[in-house]
């Protein structure tokens, strides 16, 4: 019953956990500065110097989980259902907490949201085409 999690639960469990325990006051200032807080940087062939910083890993983290999330909406496994709710409450709760709660209202936040929809949107659309391509099957043979 673990494949029904969506995976892009954990960039919005690291995300919580920067913001409400990394931040004091939880403001926004403080948590817009611990997002860009540079973590490492990489010296580039220009010269330039490209600073990565904890939200922009959250996001790359975000982005690989939707792919494999992508991947598993194509499954016609009964548990894939499952897993659409389950996207869709997550979606809720990433929108009440972009909407209400100080240090969610960034970018990186949005960002992630976004993806947490688009999961939700890809599950639904792939899961209605493979039920029509199945009914359109049957009313054939």
């Amino acid at each position: 019953m673990l494949i029904a999690l969506p995976l892009l639960v954990i960039p919005i469990v690291l995300y919580n956990i920067v913001i409400l325990f990394g931040s004091g006051s939880g403001g926004m200032a403080e948590a817009d500065e611990l997002l860009r807080q540079v973590m490492f940087s990489i010296p580039m062939a220009s010269g330039a110097s490209w600073n990565v910083g904890v939200g922009d890993l959250i996001l790359l983290l975000s982005l690989i989980l939707l792919f494999f999330e992508l991947l598993k909406s194509t499954s016609s496994q009964k548990v894939a259902i499952v897993n659409h709710a389950l996207s869709m409450i997550l979606f809720v709760v990433c929108l009440v907490e972009f909407l209400l709660i100080r240090g969610f209202a960034t970018s990186t936040f949005f960002l992630i949201t976004t993806m947490v929809m688009l999961d939700v949107l890809a599950g639904f659309i792939v899961t209605i085409i493979s039920a029509r391509k199945d009914l359109d099957f049957g009313a054939n043979g």
